[in-house]
């Protein structure tokens, strides 16, 4: 027996994805574009999704994924070429300022960018040239008008990032909303590496108070559903109740006794124990049901992510010292 020359014979292997969890097959140029509703398409390339509208007076672009990249304008022009519309990217609406999900804006430097204030003050911050400043900014909400069509942008609160928005599509019953629920799959690493545990975990239920049929999220190559948001909350609500119940049964004494004066490694060793006691039984349950779960790492570092969460902004992080 041969032992492969690339690295990989010691890679672990996990469980089949689940075929729900699977999108639309990629073209040659690597990405899908599909009609969602009417004038409204997403774009993906199997792993990021955006989306745009195809107006009269021009194109609505969400979001600029720098892995989709020049493959936007090819999907716009695809469709532009087929409806017999304009394929000039006029506005381009920034969802939040993450650079995975917006550094290919400034290929559309003459198109009218949108975004939350805080999204221009994160992007200043960061001094991306990918990424150019929005002309337009917003506080709560802003309705974005163009060739005939609405579109609602609204902030409801810190999540996934301090800015990331909900854009409402009324009259195409659909929810862009992004790096929140992955259609299909797990969260990746501490609940989609998100700043804000206790928003990101309220989120959905703000999502699902919007009428839709339809969710473009952040990932992963397939149009999203409520069933699909529904079955995130149970995810995440498991890993909370299991995470309280850790908490509350596992025992940090032996940790710190074990290991004196090295403080740190007596919380590593408690901590540790928690996550994996909370952990274990989610994935458990969902591997087979959400894509990745069985990636330990996964489900354990938003495990772990919830339950510090849960004692240092629910509180208490402990008994109080008499």
């Amino acid at each position: 027996m041969t032992t492969p020359a690339d690295g990989t014979a010691d890679l672990p292997e996990y469980a089949p994805i689940p075929r729900s969890a699977l999108g639309p097959a990629l073209n040659e140029q690597g990405y899908h574009v599909g009609r969602v509703e009417r004038n409204l398409y997403w774009v993906t390339d199997g792993v990021y999704n955006a989306a745009f509208l195809a107006t009269p007076d021009g194109v609505v672009l969400f979001d600029a994924p720098p892995s989709i990249g020049g493959n936007l304008q090819r999907a716009v022009d695809e469709i532009a070429a087929a409806e017999g519309v304009s394929n000039t990217v006029t506005h381009l609406v920034y969802s939040h300022h993450h650079a995975d999900h917006g550094a290919a804006a400034s290929l559309f430097e003459n198109a009218e960018r949108i975004g939350h204030e805080e999204t221009s003050r994160l992007l200043a911050r960061d001094g991306d040239p990918g990424r150019p400043l929005p002309n337009v900014t917003f506080t709560d909400t802003y309705t974005l008008e163009v060739g005939g069509e609405r579109v609602e942008l609204a902030w409801h609160g810190s999540n996934h990032t301090p800015d990331n928005i909900y854009i409402h599509f009324p009259d195409h019953d659909t929810l862009m909303f992004i790096d929140v629920v992955n259609a299909g799959w797990v969260p990746i690493y501490n609940t989609n590496l998100s700043d804000d545990v206790q928003g990101y975990m309220q989120a959905p239920e703000i999502a699902l108070s919007y009428s839709w049929s339809h969710l473009i999220s952040g990932h992963l190559g397939r149009l999203a559903t409520r069933e699909d948001v529904a079955v995130h909350q149970q995810y995440i609500a498991d890993i909370e109740a299991s995470s309280r119940e850790a908490l509350a049964s596992v025992n940090p004494v032996p940790y710190y006794v074990h290991y004196g004066e090295n403080v740190w490694a007596g919380v590593k060793g408690h901590l540790d124990a928690v996550t994996e006691r909370a952990a274990a039984p989610v994935i458990a349950k969902y591997t087979g049901v959400l894509a990745a779960a069985d990636i330990k790492e996964f489900t354990m570092t938003t495990t772990f992510a919830i339950m510090q969460s849960l004692r240092l902004d629910k509180g208490p992080s402990g008994p109080v010292h008499p």
